[in-house]
């Protein structure tokens, strides 16, 4: 368990409305887009991402087992919109990295501290023209 459950009440009910309206367009943030697996309500996210290449990794900061995890997981896909553009993330792997290797220097740093260990990796579906990025 890491040490945020305690803020993931307030983080959903206060901070996540709030980072809604900016994420989509800031360095390292982003917004997931996804489908509710039994409702089939849509859900945005704002989330930190971290490209690399042409995939993305979001560190899971309350673990695995959160619905947003199990409704792409089970999707195989979601839409991420970051810097302005919107992709489409699909092949999603979850995996476990207690030295945070994949993530920016002062974030592992942090993320250490947190105790999270547990990861999630998408590619960008690239659509048969060469573009992989929509505005």
């Amino acid at each position: 368990m890491t040490r945020l459950q305690g803020l993931r009440p307030f983080t959903l009910r206060f901070v996540n409305p709030l980072t809604r309206l900016v994420a989509g367009w800031l360095p390292m943030f982003g917004i997931l887009g996804y489908r509710g697996r039994t409702s089939g309500r849509e859900y945005h996210t704002p989330m930190n991402v971290f490209r690399q290449g042409d995939e993305f990794v979001f560190a899971l900061t309350y673990g695995a087992d959160v619905q947003w995890v199990k409704n792409i997981v089970a999707a195989g896909e979601c839409r991420l919109r970051t810097m302005g553009r919107e992709l489409k993330l699909v092949d999603p792997r979850l995996y476990s990295d207690p030295g945070r290797r994949d993530m920016p220097f002062p974030v592992r740093q942090f993320l250490g501290l947190l105790r999270v260990t547990e990861f999630l990796r998408m590619r960008i579906e690239h659509d048969g023209k060469g573009e992989s990025e929509r505005s």
